[in-house]
């Protein structure tokens, strides 16, 4: 009985948490087709959600981004009229572990964070990673969590929201979207923010100290979308930037033409 009112509430949860939120404003819109120019097998895409459990995420990372999908190249997605197509492997709140097209996120901020140094056939095995946890269920566990962090300024220290996150059910058959993607580059031995721990040590009697450190991994239920954006083993990369950016063929208003005109006389008064 305990157990079927559980699954009641997270379904009414699921329902909730995935109704649009009030307010979202677009403002670094790249569209799909723009994103695949330049998108890489095993990049993250990271995605600022529009629903209410986006807001959650947002507020207790303190952070843009709500979301993380792993893009896993041109395939088949059942359901789509093209054939192979860009596509994102992600968790999401209703289906789990699914296949979804890159197109889904047209219209949403977005941002790509690419796996520095990982090679071909490394990427490929992150990748295959997150094949293989296709049919995952979502983590309900987590939801029910998070709903308690919806009010709009809730009383949670800085230092425990992170925890907040993690407080998943630990059925390994159960994911949440950062999570298994941390899981997948964990596999293969690539970092995303290790703990560091730092000593120093003397080779030798009459050497100086040096500093060495040891990377410890973190739990990946510890990890969320914001990680992988301040990594500094991520590059952040732009599809404006990467086709080539000229400010000087930028097409302007005619109110900033004449913004610029005023300012340019002003400049030379002075």
């Amino acid at each position: 009985m305990l157990d079927q009112c559980k699954s009641a509430l997270a379904r009414f949860l699921v329902r909730y948490l995935t109704r649009k939120a009030r307010k979202n404003e677009p403002f670094s819109v790249n569209s799909s087709d723009s994103l695949a120019s330049v998108l890489q097998l095993a990049d993250v895409v990271l995605v600022e959600g529009n629903q209410r459990f986006s807001t959650a995420v947002k507020y207790l990372t303190q952070s843009t981004w709500s979301h993380a999908a792993l893009y896993v190249g041109r395939v088949t997605i059942p359901g789509e009229r093209q054939g192979d197509t860009p596509a994102l492997i992600e968790a999401d709140l209703r289906n789990g572990v699914i296949t979804v097209p890159l197109s889904k996120y047209e219209g949403f901020n977005t941002r790509i964070c690419r796996p520095i140094g990982l090679g071909s056939a490394a990427r490929q095995r992150v990748a295959q990673f997150m094949f293989d946890s296709l049919g995952m269920n979502y983590d309900l566990k987590n939801v029910v969590d998070l709903a308690r962090y919806l009010i709009p300024t809730p009383p949670v220290p800085n230092r425990f929201r992170r925890k907040m996150l993690a407080l998943g059910s630990g059925d390994p058959t159960r994911a949440i979207c950062s999570s298994r993607i941390a899981q997948a580059f964990q596999a293969v031995g690539y970092p995303i923010l290790p703990r560091v721990e730092q000593f120093t040590k003397k080779e030798c009697e009459h050497c100086r100290e040096t500093i060495h450190e040891i990377l410890h991994i973190r739990h990946h239920t510890l990890f969320t979308p914001r990680d992988f954006d301040v990594s500094p083993y991520f590059a952040v990369i732009k599809p404006t930037i990467e086709k080539g950016f000229e400010y000087q063929a930028l097409t302007w208003s005619e109110e900033h033409a004449a913004n610029t005109e005023l300012a340019d006389r002003n400049v030379v008064k002075a």
